[in-house]
């Protein structure tokens, strides 16, 4: 079995040491959805709830929360992402708002959490905004779906 790179042979946490590493460019994406009522959602869509557009302000929730990704969860690296992107998909049932994200960075280390972190800061806004109108939400399905890497030129 692979050792976790985060712990230390005594099981202590430490942040993984990425300086011999090469930089390369790396992009993941990951997707998330939110299930809501169908009311939820055609209010969404006339941009009918008080706290404003919801999508819009879920979108720049997701990628300010990508750039802040190495501040919220401990081990991860603080990274300058190059491109963050947030998307939304509203399925023919009508009964979620499926969220996608990508991130990319040349780094010697992978963006894959800051992928994750901007579907879930999302989903976390879309949740907030509706609240008042839908009690029975539920986020989930938060995966990565792909992460690559290349060197530069190729």
């Amino acid at each position: 079995m692979k050792r976790l790179s985060h712990l230390t042979r005594t099981g202590e946490a430490r942040m993984v040491d990425v300086s011999a590493k090469p930089v390369v460019l790396r992009e993941a994406v990951a997707r998330g959805e939110i299930r809501l009522q169908p009311a939820t959602l055609k209010l969404i869509e006339s941009n009918a709830i008080a706290k404003g557009n919801v999508l819009a302000t879920a979108r720049l929730a997701g990628i300010q929360a990508a750039k802040k990704t190495g501040e919220l969860i401990p081990l991860c690296h603080p990274l300058p992402i190059t491109h963050c992107e947030v998307t939304f998909a509203i399925p023919a049932r009508r009964d979620r708002v499926v969220i996608t994200a990508s991130a990319k960075i040349a780094a010697q280390t992978g963006v894959e959490m800051e992928a994750l972190t901007a579907v879930t800061v999302a989903a976390l806004t879309i949740y907030d905004m509706c609240k008042a109108v839908d009690k029975a939400m539920v986020i989930g399905e938060i995966r990565l779906l792909k992460k690559t890497k290349r060197t530069a030129g190729k």
